[in-house]
């Protein structure tokens, strides 16, 4: 598959913001049970948790006889039951999806039917455009995008002024705020890389702000290589950090939900995640008013002088997918579009989540970070995919398997290299 390098994916979402509106009403007349899963539990993703329910009542409410069985799971049991049910072709008729690199093992085993006839039909001109793209192969849509992403360093202002620091926009002042955090007794940076994609990130942003934004990608579609200079410099970075003490102490053993535990509870001043995590810092009211007062963000620092700080890391979240196998497969159908265009302003309104649909944010009360967050999308200048979604799911486990050793301090930069190159070789 042709990997996309998502340079242009918001270019023009300031002026190209409509209003999502409402689905057509209609009903069936049939007894089908739609099986829907996804991974937004209540306890953790509660706003969302109850978007979905609102969308499913609805949908209920103008289908008679449909009904939606729902399974809610965390990310990472959705994961692993996703691929227990692939092996035996069960898999709900609705479930969420990641782009690229994540669907090609479905599609091959033809486990997901093509969305073409949504995406043209009911869903034309519903998305932004360079979303649904991400969720091709070989010119056919298998997936519906939901929401819209890009990883920024969120720090604590009160923090960064009680300890006499200011935002860094080098990667020098990062080092040195680490420092002077670290000598206040302060743990600098929350990281959970249990779930390695965090530290990925951060191996993303250096080698991005060394070799530019097409780095990585290049390196995984194989016009570059992960033995290029600038790669295996981004991991000697990498190992610096590491040497610095600049992440919270046994970040290796820690998931992103204790790191970002440690950041809400002002253990440690900095934090990098993408805007799904964006709603904790503006418009969750379970989250103090003074820490969400507190939280600000800062595009990722330059590296040696180089970097375009425009350039970021993101990249379409998940999307849904239908069952191919699906014994419901229109009614499935019917209700992930209906799902699409009703979670667009839905999103925006009680969640915070910068939706794949185009909606009207101008009519809504929307919190200066957010409308910040969207100045930034519509004025970057590269939106490169996150590194294990573009890759196929055996070269992705391999990818965070390096990561979390490289961040372990269990292997040089070069043997970092060395293993993502023969794995990519064996495609």
């Amino acid at each position: 598959m042709k990997r996309r390098l998502f340079t242009t994916l918001l270019l023009s979402l300031a002026v190209t913001l409509l209003l999502v509106g409402c689905s057509e009403s209609s009903t069936s007349s049939s007894d089908n049970e739609i099986k829907f899963m996804h991974l937004w539990p209540e306890g953790s993703s509660k706003h969302h948790y109850e978007i979905v329910n609102e969308i499913i009542a609805d949908f209920e409410a103008e289908n008679e006889g449909v009904k939606v069985d729902l399974e809610v799971l965390s990310n990472e049991q959705y994961k692993d039951k996703l691929k227990v049910l692939s092996t035996s072709k069960e898999l709900p008729d609705v479930g969420m999806t990641w782009a690229a690199g994540f669907l090609e093992p479905y599609v091959g085993g033809n486990m997901f039917a093509s969305l073409d006839d949504v995406v043209d039909g009911e869903l034309a001109d519903e998305f932004i455009p360079g979303t649904v793209e991400a969720y091709e192969i070989d010119g056919t849509t298998y997936g519906l995008p939901l929401e819209l992403n890009i990883a920024t360093l969120y720090y604590n202002t009160k923090m960064f002024e009680e300890a006499g620091v200011e935002a860094p926009e080098t990667y020098e002042e990062l080092i040195d705020v680490v420092n002077a955090f670290k000598e206040d007794g302060i743990q600098p940076i929350a990281l959970g890389n249990r779930d390695a994609w965090t530290g990925s990130l951060w191996y993303m942003y250096l080698a991005d702000r060394i070799g530019g934004g097409a780095a990585i990608s290049n390196a995984i579609d194989r016009s570059g290589s992960f033995e290029d200079s600038a790669l295996v410099e981004a991991a000697e970075k990498v190992l610096d950090l590491v040497d610095k003490d600049a992440f919270v102490k046994g970040f290796n053993g820690l998931s992103d939900e204790e790191a970002k535990s440690m950041f809400m509870n002002e253990q440690a001043p900095m934090y990098l995640i993408a805007t799904w995590d964006l709603p904790n810092f503006t418009t969750n009211e379970d989250v103090p008013q003074e820490f969400r007062d507190s939280v600000e963000y800062l595009k990722f620092p330059t590296v040696d002088g180089s970097g375009d700080m425009n350039s970021f890391i993101g990249g379409p979240g998940v999307g849904l997918f239908v069952a191919e196998d699906s014994k419901v497969k229109e009614d499935a159908k019917k209700f992930a579009a209906f799902f699409i265009k009703e979670w667009g302003e839905k999103s925006v309104a009680q969640a915070g989540v910068i939706p794949a649909t185009k909606v009207d944010a101008s009519s809504l009360d929307l919190p200066q970070m957010y409308i910040d967050i969207l100045d930034e999308l519509t004025e970057a200048s590269n939106i490169t995919l996150f590194a294990d979604v573009q890759m196929s799911p055996s070269v992705a486990q391999v990818h965070l398997d390096a990561i979390q050793a490289l961040f372990g301090n269990e292997m040089t930069a070069e043997e970092f290299a060395k293993i993502q190159e023969e794995a990519l070789s064996k495609e």
